[in-house]
């Protein structure tokens, strides 16, 4: 893929204001230049670049998506992406008229997200082997992320300050740089605890690491490595679904919800800024409750 000069331009441009104004991370930032890039270099292509594009070559562009089987969801996000970008050329005097500003989002429906049930997540946790540091770590960083709902940026780039050990919480940076403290439970502190004075020490050779669960050399993981030992480990444990470091955030909050929790709670936990964002993890435990019903209930 490649843009011309001028409409990367563009886009880095608005990416770098974006960064000042949200502090979105560099996920987020990756998202949206992918997709600007990608209209770019369409539009370049067709004899235009982002400043002479008008509705037309938009729609053109998003039912070409479509065609190649981009989903629902995936052209809602990149309509979002392109609206903010012209929204921000407007605003900077680049364009006069937003060509983005009529075209109508897909329709999405609210799909349930992934969970696993309590048993599921028991054996999940027991696969890793703990007489190795390397089990150690993985058994800690699982136990972390059920028992606080952490996203996977946060829990890979957790360092060793952010951890109390003695008050039992995790002092988390997260989406637009929010600071939440969220409790860990007896559980994941006994595992933690268990890795730095076992484990942790075996992989950094460094003692001014930082890093609270490093790789082997003694630095930070990366979300897809974590992706891949939770795939491995869903496999060892015999789980047959198709997991993600995602999962366990969402069982943590279902099977908070399922066991009283009140909403407003899971919300902070969470670090969603809108209630609304929390409220599909009520549709998942009504879900759990009719399936129990249907099991247990005579006339079920």
């Amino acid at each position: 893929m490649k843009a011309s000069d001028g409409d990367t331009a563009h886009v880095e441009k608005f990416l770098d204001a974006l960064w000042l104004e949200r502090g979105l991370s560099e996920n987020t930032l990756a998202a949206y230049r992918s997709d600007l890039l990608h209209l770019a270099h369409w539009l370049n292509g067709e004899g235009r670049d982002l400043l002479t594009a008008g509705r037309g070559d938009l729609l053109e562009y998003m039912h070409r998506k479509t065609e190649v089987g981009a989903r629902p969801r995936s052209t809602a996000r990149l309509l979002s992406s392109v609206r903010r970008f012209f929204r921000y050329l407007v605003r900077e005097g680049r364009l006069d008229e937003d060509p983005s500003a009529r075209i109508d989002a897909p329709q999405l429906g609210r799909g349930l997200p992934k969970s696993l049930t309590e048993e599921e997540v028991e054996r999940l946790l027991l696969a890793p082997d703990v007489g190795t540091a390397l089990g150690l770590r993985d058994r800690a960083m699982l136990e972390v992320l059920y028992a606080s709902g952490l996203r996977v940026s946060e829990l890979v780039g957790l360092q060793m300050a952010q951890v109390n050990l003695q008050q039992g919480l995790v002092r988390v940076l997260g989406k637009g740089s929010k600071e939440r403290l969220v409790p860990l439970g007896e559980e994941a502190l006994t595992w933690i605890e268990r890795f730095i004075h076992h484990g942790r020490p075996q992989l950094i050779a460094d003692a001014t690491a930082t890093a609270l669960f490093p790789t082997r050399r003694g630095r930070g993981m990366t979300r897809q490595a974590f992706w891949q030992l939770i795939k491995r480990y869903s496999l060892q444990a015999g789980i047959g679904k198709s997991l993600s470091p995602h999962t366990l955030r969402h069982a943590f909050a279902t099977h908070l919800l399922n066991h009283g929790a009140d909403l407003r709670v899971v919300q902070l936990l969470l670090g969603h800024s809108s209630l609304s964002t929390t409220q599909i993890y009520t549709h998942v435990a009504r879900e759990r409750l009719k399936s129990l019903h249907a099991e247990h209930h005579p006339r079920g």
